[in-house]
């Protein structure tokens, strides 16, 4: 018969078991089912809603007077990516080629088309998986959705216009992109320049999770210009800010400075640089002083220089407005009251888990340089346009930049 005892004391029991640990609550739900006598393990299991099996333990322990350990961390099933440790970046791998950025750029995540049912066929016969053990179609969506893709299938935003060579130049940048990709003598950088940031207390339109106030109007004489480079070969970012215009001296300096302070100048293994980017003004391949100014880099280098160009109105794939998209991200939210300002938040965004390099330029730069007529045609020999597509691909062989400077041609 179970004891009146037992009845008074229940619901104290049940308020109080919760905060024993394992050992000794499953010490005191056996003496407990002890005392009940016949049956008392049922009762008891039914009562406080464990197992048989913990009165059985804790019966155990009583007895041997040793109580067992818990071990807790070896419950459950491990993690995907703990089972399978490069799933991830297979993944990553498989999909980043078939992704597509926000075409508002409100957001930095990736819409990719790719359904989980084709990622999974191409783990199994591009990457080596068996079907056994790779996860379930479910753990598959949410790994995806947790690396920042959002399986959704969204319309390219229709651009504005579209020249006659649209599809050629993009047929030819994917064909050029997959051959950097398979080559270690190859890097690949994308550049930029964002338009100028205002300085002082206005609003970018994001949230802050701290009450501010922003001026009622944003007009600003105060600004700083961001220039960027994306290593596309490395994942890592390099931010230059200024106060005056970004002219072609001033981006040349700037990816002369990246290719020494990365260490490729020195490392003799690289011997070409691929550079995608708009057809700015201050960059195009009509650009004389641009053009000058990377001749003498391939010359000095001894390195060949690609400059592969995206059409107009169709900027936003490259892969540099991206970064700009996170930065934008990163600091809207906050009133960039001071340059300082500006660059602590440049230096805390992550891209792909690192931090960019931050540098400010002091140097004010010469505005409306440019070759005479006479010049630039010397330096048409020396350069070679794609048949094709013309000024969008252009490509400068150090052996032909070094006979521009053999021949006075030089700074």
């Amino acid at each position: 018969m179970v004891p009146q005892w037992f009845q008074k004391c229940k619901d104290f029991l049940k308020e109080m078991l919760p905060s024993l640990s394992g050992s000794n609550k499953r010490i005191l739900l056996a003496k407990l089912s002890k005392e009940v006598g016949r049956g008392g393990a049922t009762l008891v299991a039914r009562t406080f809603q464990v197992s048989r099996n913990t009165i059985a333990k804790g019966r155990q322990e009583v007895e041997s007077g040793v109580a067992k350990a818990d071990r807790f961390h070896e419950r459950g099933r491990l993690r995907a990516e703990e089972k399978l440790p490069g799933l991830l970046k297979d993944i990553q791998a498989i999909i980043d080629g078939q992704s597509q950025t926000d075409p508002s750029f409100k957001t930095e995540k990736l819409y990719t088309r790719l359904i989980v049912k084709e990622i999974r066929k191409q783990l199994i016969q591009e990457k080596g998986y068996t079907d056994k053990e790779l996860p379930t179609f479910q753990t598959i969506n949410t790994k995806v959705n947790g690396l920042g893709y959002t399986l959704k299938k969204v319309k390219k935003a229709k651009p504005f216009k579209k020249i006659e060579q649209t599809d050629a130049i993009f047929s030819k940048l994917k064909e050029i992109h997959e051959e950097a990709k398979n080559q270690s003598n190859v890097v690949r950088i994308s550049i930029d320049t964002k338009d100028r940031v205002k300085i002082g207390d206005f609003s970018r339109g994001g949230f802050s999770r701290v009450a501010l106030r922003a001026a009622d109007h944003d007009f600003s004489k105060t600004f700083v210009t961001p220039f960027g480079i994306l290593d596309v070969t490395a994942d890592q970012v390099a931010l230059s800010f200024t106060r005056t215009k970004v002219t072609a001296d001033f981006m040349v300096d700037e990816i002369e400075r990246y290719w020494i302070n990365s260490g490729y100048a020195a490392n003799k293994a690289i011997d070409t640089i691929l550079i995608n980017s708009d057809n700015g003004p201050e960059n195009n391949s009509r650009r004389t002083q641009f053009i000058k100014r990377m001749v003498e880099f391939a010359a000095r280098y001894e390195v060949k220089v690609i400059l592969a160009y995206y059409p107009p109105y169709h900027s936003k794939y490259n892969p540099i407005e991206r970064v700009w998209g996170r930065l934008e991200q990163h600091w809207n939210g906050e009133l960039l009251r001071n340059e300082e300002t500006v660059y602590a938040f440049a230096q805390t965004m992550t891209w792909k888990g690192k931090h960019p390099v931050i540098s400010v330029v002091e140097q004010v730069y010469e505005t409306g340089k440019k070759l005479n007529k006479k010049a630039m045609d010397a330096y048409e020999t020396w350069i070679d346009r794609d048949a094709v597509i013309g000024k969008w691909l252009v490509t400068l062989l150090p052996e032909k930049c070094k006979k521009a400077l053999d021949l006075g041609f030089s700074p």
